[in-house]
């Protein structure tokens, strides 16, 4: 293996680890020699992925509930990187988002970075290590039909520039904000929204990226790789696209 953005001996938790972004990110890091904790809400589903990746196991995290992080976090003792990587999608403009979705959205996407991250911040603080959050071009630029998910992902930005200006020497944190993903996400919105329209509306979806594909997760996780390797050292309260030029355009 190349020692170029490796991870060895590093223990990294992953939120929402089981699937999509998530899961593709700990294969990532288990390959570049980090041991993966996956904390996720299904928990058998993070318990097969772990199975899969050497020295890693799965944790049940509720990223909502402060008692569930603290159970998890009981039995961790370091921690080098943590992924605050779980969230949710909302459609509607604000016309049509009920105050519950709303709150649920801001809970899912924003109060659990808050909570995550507060839980894990002793063991971070402890080893210099680093924090990656996943927000989203929405955070950066209006989407249409999208009020709750670009406000909560435009708080992931402003909490992940805040906690680099408060810890600039004890750790790095930096949010990287995707386009469109091809992920169990976005099939289930497509299946949700446009089950009679899926490969009209997959190829509007294609067309907002300019490089003329959907992202996969393999893209999102090689830059959490390398944003958690001593090769970015100096990168710290960063926000960057990886949108195949949605955000340039």
């Amino acid at each position: 293996m190349s020692e170029s953005f490796y991870l060895e001996n590093k223990v990294a938790l992953v939120t929402g680890g089981a699937s999509g972004i998530g899961a593709a990110t700990a294969r990532e890091l288990s390959r570049a020699g980090a041991q993966i904790i996956l904390a996720d809400i299904h928990l058998p589903a993070a318990e097969a992925l772990a199975a899969e990746l050497p020295g890693s196991r799965a944790v049940k995290m509720d990223v909502t509930d402060s008692a569930s992080i603290a159970l998890a976090f009981a039995g961790i003792p370091s921690l080098d990187i943590l992924v605050n990587n779980a969230g949710i999608g909302l459609v509607g403009d604000i016309s049509r988002t009920l105050e519950e979705d709303f709150e649920r959205v801001m809970r899912v996407n924003v109060s659990s970075v808050f909570l995550v991250t507060k839980a894990a911040l002793p063991l971070l603080l402890a080893a210099r290590g680093s924090i990656v959050n996943i927000g989203s071009v929405a955070g950066s630029v209006g989407v249409k039909q999208r009020f709750a998910y670009c406000a909560s992902k435009g708080a992931v930005q402003a909490m992940t520039r805040q906690i680099a200006v408060d810890y600039p020497k004890e750790l790095r944190v930096n949010c990287i904000a995707p386009g469109t993903v091809q992920t169990p996400f976005v099939e289930g919105y497509l299946e949700k929204y446009h089950a009679h329209e899926k490969e009209k509306v997959r190829a509007e979806l294609v067309s907002r990226q300019p490089i003329g594909r959907l992202g996969t997760p393999e893209d999102i996780a090689s830059l959490v790789r390398f944003l958690c390797s001593k090769e970015a050292e100096f990168i710290n309260g960063a926000v960057i696209p990886i949108d195949g030029g949605w955000t340039a355009a």
